[in-house]
């Protein structure tokens, strides 16, 4: 199920992670303090959870159907 309880903990899984990556890298080049950081891990999550859960709708519709090659859903996804 696409929009089941583990297509949201994957969704948000994933986005934590790479958001986490990120704003670790800025805050050691940068030299962010934790506040900051906190701020801007809360502002990702807010952002990409949403973004993230329909990246893998939209993954999981094409793994899950029978979409040919030459079907124009491929070229506008």
């Amino acid at each position: 199920d696409a929009f089941g309880f583990y297509g949201l903990l994957f969704a948000m899984f994933s986005i934590v992670c790479l958001g986490s990556s990120v704003w670790g890298h800025h805050m050691f080049t940068v030299g962010l303090d934790v506040k900051t950081a906190v701020f801007f891990s809360s502002v990702t999550m807010i952002i990409g959870v949403p973004t993230g859960i329909k990246v893998f709708t939209w993954l999981y519709m094409l793994l899950n159907s029978r979409v040919n090659k030459s079907d124009p859903i491929l070229w506008w996804i």
